[in-house]
This record gives C-alpha cells, structure tokens and sequence, in this order.
C-alpha cells in the first residue's frame, strides 16, 4: 500500500508539473491583468511613439482589441529590435508584437500566430538614380550604398539579395531615411508600408519610391516555443476580427487616411 500511494504521489506530482508548465503566456497575462507586449515603436504605421509620447499604430490597435478580448489591460514594452527575441526569452514580456516577419530561422526559436497582414521589401532611392536604378537587382554593385534597420529583413534581404553593394544599418529606421536623404546612402530597404509613409514624412522630395514589393513577408506574433495554448487563442482572435469589421475597421484608419500624422508633427 505505502508503495502504491509512493507512485501515485510521484504521478500526482508530474500532472502537475506537466500542467504548470502548459501554462502559457495568454494564461499568465489573464491572471496578472495585463497583456505585455514587446515592441519597437519606430515603425510607422504599425507601432510608433506620438508626440505626447504615447505608442500608437495598427498594430497597436490590433494588440489593444485583443487584451479587450481577455478582460485585461494592454501593455506596450519598448525593447530595441535587434534584442527582442532574447527579451521575449528571458521573460520580458508575454509576446512579440512589432512587425515581425515570420521567417524559417526565427520560426526555429519562436511559435508564430498566423499572420496578421502581409508585406514585402521595397526601395527608397536617392532621387538622381531615377533613370538608373529601377529594382533591387540593379543595386547589386559595389559602386551602391544600401541601408536599413538593423535586425530586421530589411537588413537580411539587402545582404543577401543586394549582397555586391556596400551595407550600413542603424538602430532606427528615421536614421537610415536621412542617410539617403542626405545622399550618404543610395537606397534604404525596408517593408512597403513604412516606405509609403517615409517617402511623404522623411523624404524631402528628394527619395523617389520604387513600390514594387521583391519579397513575400507575412507579419506575426512571436511567443515561446511550445506555447500552443496561446497561438490557439490568438489565431482565433484573429479569425474572429477579421470576419466581424474589426480588422478592417483598424486597417482603414492606419492605411487609409493619413489623420494619424498630424499626431506625429
């Protein structure tokens, strides 16, 4: 009897170790009322810092509905991007929620949601390259400057597909604009909807947008491997959004009407 009651214990004992450890982050942020989301707010319109210093965008919005979803607070963490996989790893935060593109490597250290919205990379060119540059492969040369933001696929694609030409990458994407701008760079590479804004905001009139995306980047969230509770709930929050005007509702206010500059003045 003392033996049977021995492994019952010990089996009881596994259960629950087994159950805490299926907790996963949808869960923690239920029971601690917030909802902690890592980001970069550099990245217009997706997530960005205003001029009363509070961080906006669609992405944003999106994150904010789905705490609304839970019953609990939204909770924007700043964390530069080329260090926020490690953040999310050492428990900084519950998710990743900054334009993250699911890519096969980062695929291998984190679980994705399905994506949210799909991009690609495009080029912002100094404006006396018109006649000369006219896509990525053009800028394959050594003689050509690239830029971008570094840690993102910005970086990786001009480094890869624009391998020839020379590289520099900044912590934020404003710098690399102005390197353009400035005409210290020839093209800075960067996703679609950042390019569109950029070109009207940073541009000077002296960028010309080649808007032709060259990559396939669908946009996600990031959480712990083996977080499947949480990925379920996600993606069936993003089902839901949508198909009930939500998503939309918030795409057209992001990318439709361009009301949200004035709050970046």
């Amino acid at each position: 009897m003392k033996k049977y009651l021995s492994r019952l214990l010990v089996g009881v004992t596994a259960l629950v170790a087994v159950t805490a450890a299926q907790a996963g982050a949808i869960d923690d942020a239920v029971k601690r009322g917030t909802l902690r989301v890592g980001m970069d707010p550099t990245y217009m319109p997706f997530q960005m810092t205003n001029k009363r210093g509070e961080i906006i965008g669609f992405e944003v919005d999106i994150l904010k509905a789905m705490a609304k979803s839970m019953g609990v607070k939204f909770e924007p963490v700043s964390t530069a991007y080329d260090g926020i996989i490690p953040a999310l790893l050492t428990d900084k935060f519950d998710m990743i929620g900054s334009g993250m593109t699911l890519t096969q490597e980062r695929n291998l250290r984190l679980n994705f949601s399905e994506p949210f919205i799909v991009v690609g990379q495009t080029l912002l060119i100094r404006k006396e390259l018109a006649g000369e540059i006219k896509s990525y492969k053009d800028l394959n040369n050594e003689k050509y400057r690239l830029t971008s933001k570094l840690g993102t696929t910005g970086e990786m694609v001009a480094k890869k597909l624009i391998a020839k030409a020379k590289y520099h990458g900044y912590d934020n994407e404003q710098e690399a604009v102005m390197d353009v701008v400035n005409g210290k760079a020839d093209a800075f590479v960067y996703d679609a909807p950042y390019n569109v804004v950029a070109v009207e905001k940073a541009g000077a009139g002296k960028l010309l947008f080649l808007e032709e995306p060259f990559t396939y980047e669908p946009l996600a969230f990031g959480l712990k491997k083996g977080d499947y509770d949480s990925i379920n709930f996600i993606n069936n929050f993003l089902h839901q959004i949508k198909n009930d005007g939500t998503y939309d509702r918030i795409h057209d206010k992001w990318f439709k009407n361009k009301d949200w500059l004035k709050e970046m003045e």
